[in-house]
């Protein structure tokens, strides 16, 4: 196990979450609650870790896109059992609704008042109650950022942004991803690749965070596909689980039009779309959207990952998506047509479209919603 300081406390390796009873107690957590979703109760993940906190609480309904409804549900649990803290334990979903908890924990409601686009980051202090994050997927990057998706009662999915949202303690253990299905190993894999690229491609000044989103990209695109085809490779989940990592620590800098679209979609009361495979559709389209508006970052991102100097970006995420099966178009998903003017103007509100290397318009994204509408082209070397 290794401990990574940096923008907060990580233990990283094998084994690293024998680590959180120290972990608990140094965060000076006595009763914590236990956020996470009946799917991790289901692998017995969640009885791993409870039984390790014997005063611990849990709340274990998670929504797969977490809401305001859940966060004042899992809030009203955390009061009532009087809990000082909370362990986030899966993917992005229970870290950003334990974010949304250990906000309101210690903050008057409503919810809306914290979100980024309505001044909200001025408003969240340093009081938010303590949160020791545990993926259980190599995806979001959501142990190290600074960011909790929520979504509003009337379904605006919104941003809440303040570096005292970073969990103050992350246990990364390769470990607790050995067995994760195909599809949900690709789903997240190529989450945390987009959060590499975006990150990369954004045009704040940041050289710090691009240095590590290319060394994150270069991890996810070699060990992926070997992930995907053998769940128990210890090797490649540990370099998955450090990419992912790398796409959270860097994604400070800004993400982009992928973001923007895959938030917006994410927000749909119907159908339920998975933030991962939303953006492995878009990540193709939006990649060459903006390949003329970042110079030589497209000829770096091309090395780091180890693709040769004339190869296509694009359509070679393309074609890892054929291969890694994510092959349906929104369409096939369930959005309609009908759902682009609502989905269009969240996205040009969202706090990711600001920093697009290459400004869109509504227009644009509507080209980009109509290329991933249908089923994906074949996988070609062209």
């Amino acid at each position: 196990m290794a401990r990574i300081t940096y923008l907060t406390a990580i233990d990283f390796g094998s084994g690293s979450i024998a680590e959180l009873p120290s972990a608990v107690a140094s965060n000076k957590m006595v009763r914590p609650l236990i956020v996470s979703d009946q799917g991790l109760v289901a692998t017995g993940l969640v009885k791993r870790i409870a039984d390790q906190l014997p005063n611990a609480t849990q709340f274990l309904d998670t929504p797969s896109n977490p809401t305001e409804s859940a966060v004042l549900a899992a809030l009203a649990t955390y009061k009532a059992n009087d809990c000082d803290g909370i362990i986030a334990l899966g993917g992005g979903s229970p870290i950003d609704l334990a974010k949304g908890v250990a906000l309101l924990a210690t903050h008057p409601e409503p919810l809306e008042q914290y979100a980024a686009i309505y001044g909200g980051i001025e408003r969240i202090t340093a009081d938010v109650a303590p949160i020791i994050a545990i993926p259980t997927t190599a995806g979001t990057g959501a142990e190290v950022g600074r960011a909790a998706l929520l979504t509003l009662h009337d379904g605006r999915k919104l941003g809440f942004i303040s570096p005292h949202l970073i969990p103050r303690q992350a246990i990364c253990d390769p470990d607790l991803t050995l067995g994760l299905p195909p599809g949900l190993t690709a789903a997240t894999g190529l989450d945390a690749l987009s959060h590499c690229i975006e990150t990369y491609c954004s045009p704040r000044f940041n050289p710090v965070a691009e240095a590590i989103a290319l060394d994150g990209a270069g991890r996810i695109w070699r060990n992926l596909l070997t992930a995907f085809t053998d769940g128990g490779d210890l090797p490649a989940r540990t370099e998955l689980m450090l990419g992912a990592l790398q796409g959270g620590l860097s994604f400070q800098k800004g993400l982009g039009a992928v973001h923007a679209l895959s938030h917006a979609l994410g927000g749909l009361a119907e159908p339920k779309l998975h933030h991962g495979t939303l953006n492995a559709l878009l990540m193709p389209v939006v990649v060459r959207f903006n390949s003329d508006a970042v110079g030589e970052k497209m000829h770096n991102l091309k090395r780091a990952m180890g693709l040769d100097e004339k190869e296509d970006l694009a359509q070679a995420l393309n074609n890892l998506n054929m291969k890694l099966g994510i092959t349906k178009g929104l369409h096939a998903l369930g959005v309609q047509r009908s759902q682009f003017d609502w989905i269009i103007e969240r996205a040009m509100a969202d706090h990711s479209h600001a920093t697009n290397p290459r400004a869109a318009t509504p227009d644009d994204y509507r080209t980009m919603l109509e290329a991933v509408f249908e089923s994906q082209p074949q996988e070609t070397g062209k």
